[in-house]
């Protein structure tokens, strides 16, 4: 079973991109972030034909998640977080999919920091953590994934002095982000390469994919049940190069049966 993450920044931009990876490289199921649609402008029938089913959470021009299923139809969940009931941000979407409960979760960015963005960020960490433990509770296999706007360790980006003054590493966001693992979820990528180096976003801008200036923050945090099934994990580091890509490349883990 392959899940994958992948904030395609601008789902109809990176459309072509978008089908190329799905007809590669198969996922069972792929959780995207930042769609950037409205929930009636979503490309459904694009999907179709490759034979996946899918549930989206839009927002105009911003945000927006959503949840894609290989030879299967996600069956809603969850949509949107509890706790904040004039949030009307399109940031979390849940499904049950092939026996796994599976999330899409496009974290706030929170820049500028400080400021009222990064409040809403630690304080959207904190609901996230409260549904996170009502999910715990499930005997399922359940998988968290997505864009989550942290940087957990230096290891994790190509430079110890690039980003300080940055909402993605921020003690509060990575003291957040840590709370969570600390009640029992595992960093699959972590797990996996202890030693870090392994980016999943490359800026626009100066040069960084050229240069390999990248950083990891799309993450894909398993409960006990989903971590015990874990056996493989990557990153598909070649489709931020291809021609009109997201920034970010799609990253993705195998459990087993």
């Amino acid at each position: 079973m392959r899940i994958a993450t992948y904030n395609i920044n601008g789902i109809k931009a990176r459309l072509p991109r978008l089908l190329e990876w799905l007809d590669e490289t198969r996922p069972d199921i792929a959780c995207l972030q930042e769609i950037k649609t409205q929930d009636e402008g979503f490309p459904a029938d694009e999907f179709e034909r490759l034979g996946y089913g899918a549930i989206w959470h839009g927002q105009k021009s911003f945000n927006g998640v959503a949840i894609l299923a290989r030879d299967a139809q996600p069956v809603e969940t969850q949509r949107g977080l509890a706790g904040d009931p004039e949030d009307e941000q399109s940031r979390y979407l849940e499904a049950e999919v092939h026996g796994i409960r599976v999330a899409s979760i496009y974290l706030p960015n929170g820049n500028p920091q400080p400021g009222p963005k990064f409040d809403y960020k630690l304080k959207w960490m904190q609901r996230l953590r409260a549904h996170a433990a009502k999910l715990a509770t499930l005997e399922l296999p359940v998988v968290l994934a997505g864009d989550y706007n942290v940087i957990p360790h230096d290891h994790d980006i190509w430079s110890t002095k690039a980003l300080l003054d940055d909402a993605l590493r921020q003690p509060e966001s990575i003291a957040a982000y840590r709370t969570l693992l600390a009640d029992g979820w595992t960093d699959a990528l972590a797990t996996h390469y202890p030693q870090g180096r392994v980016w999943t976003y490359w800026d626009y801008q100066a040069g960084a994919w050229q240069q390999d200036h990248g950083f990891r923050i799309d993450h894909l945090l398993l409960s006990p049940v989903a971590a015990d099934r874990l056996y493989a994990c990557g990153v598909d580091k070649d489709h931020r190069g291809r021609e009109k890509a997201s920034d970010h490349a799609p990253t993705w883990i195998e459990l087993g049966d």
